[in-house]
């Protein structure tokens, strides 16, 4: 996962001050929520299985739509309390019906 990769070796304080950083993890997070958002259109089976998938739609919603300044804290404990889950849940997913078109 990408932002496993932008934050490789960064502590909270050195993450607070890299806005480069700070920017490409959001954008990851916007991705993935769009993702859900649209997966949740057309296989509503799929989202229900995965966890606080609402939750990660609408934190989508706030990066995109700047509803108030985000803390870079916020954005942290996600990654530290959520993506985790998040990854695990997708590769049980992926490992169990692989998407179409690709090779098992």
């Amino acid at each position: 996962m990408r932002i496993r990769e932008f934050i490789a070796d960064r502590t909270f304080d050195r993450f607070s001050g890299e806005v480069m950083v700070q920017s490409a993890v959001e954008r990851q997070f916007e991705i993935i929520g769009e993702a859900l958002n649209q997966l949740s259109k057309i296989a509503p089976d799929v989202t229900a299985k995965i966890p606080d998938c609402s939750q990660i739609i609408a934190f989508r919603n706030i990066l995109i739509h700047g509803y108030a300044v985000l803390d870079k804290s916020i954005v942290w404990r996600v990654i530290e309390d959520h993506l985790p889950l998040l990854e695990k849940t997708v590769q049980q997913l992926l490992d169990a019906e692989p998407p179409p078109g690709t090779i098992p």
